[in-house]
């Protein structure tokens, strides 16, 4: 999808600014029950587990990073940390091999973006701003959603943070903002959930909520609050200036 040209034209004159845009909940509104399922299959051989039905809604999951759910899932399970260290890192990279796998022959037909997903992001990436996914899902796991979605044009390879990078949403922060060279004031995340917003606040960077049709009326303590990805963007690009 093309920039708007008033926009690219406006570029030259706004603040750098760099988007982080969460995956679950806000750019992918329908449930993916693939997800669980290779999350439970990789956990249990690389681990030698038996998990319960829904591990996941086990444990404190919203807005975790993938490696982190992992960890409270097996400590449910009994599993010690010091086992979990060994052999974390690998899981993760099995994990989002699974999914894809998992993926490949399944009908995503019924997922759904946010309405107006392709046109705000076309709006912002014209006006200059950067734009990056910041996920608790693995990065083979978000850039296949990206996929499906017909949105991964937006986000380029190299930027942004995964799941499989770090264990907290802060620490994905810092890498995502080290590898665009953003400045603190330059940064916004969007997301869902409390913790999207908790662990902006923590990083000193400005939040955004997307309003979820379970949660109309959200705030959650963040910066602003959109009911669309069209407000979304025009509250970035007022604040880029």
């Amino acid at each position: 999808m093309a920039p708007r040209r008033g926009h690219a034209r406006a570029s030259r004159d706004l603040t750098p600014l760099l988007a982080l845009f969460d995956v679950d909940g806000t750019l992918l509104l329908t449930s993916d029950p693939l997800a669980g399922r290779a999350l439970s299959e990789t956990l249990e051989e690389r681990f030698a587990v038996e998990l319960p039905e829904n591990p996941v809604r086990r444990v404190d999951h919203a807005g975790q990073s993938c490696r982190r759910i992992a960890r409270l899932v097996l400590h449910d399970a009994g599993v010690e940390d010091d086992e979990i260290d060994r052999s974390l890192e690998s899981w993760c990279a099995a994990f989002g091999q699974r999914y894809v796998e998992l993926l490949e022959d399944a009908d995503t037909s019924a997922w759904e973006a946010p309405p107006g997903a392709g046109d705000a992001l076309a709006e912002l990436a014209g006006a200059g701003i950067e734009l990056g996914l910041l996920t608790g899902n693995p990065g083979r796991m978000a850039r296949a959603r990206m996929e499906r979605l017909g949105l991964a044009g937006f986000f380029p390879p190299g930027r942004g943070a995964f799941g499989c990078d770090a264990e907290t949403r802060a620490e994905l922060i810092d890498a995502a903002r080290a590898r665009s060279g953003a400045a603190t004031g330059e940064t916004v995340a969007i997301g869902d959930t409390r913790r999207d917003v908790e662990s902006a606040h923590e990083r000193g960077i400005r939040s955004i909520v997307l309003r979820s049709p379970k949660h109309p009326d959200a705030h959650l303590g963040a910066d602003a609050a959109c009911y669309d990805l069209a407000q979304v963007a025009a509250q970035l690009l007022a604040w880029a200036g």
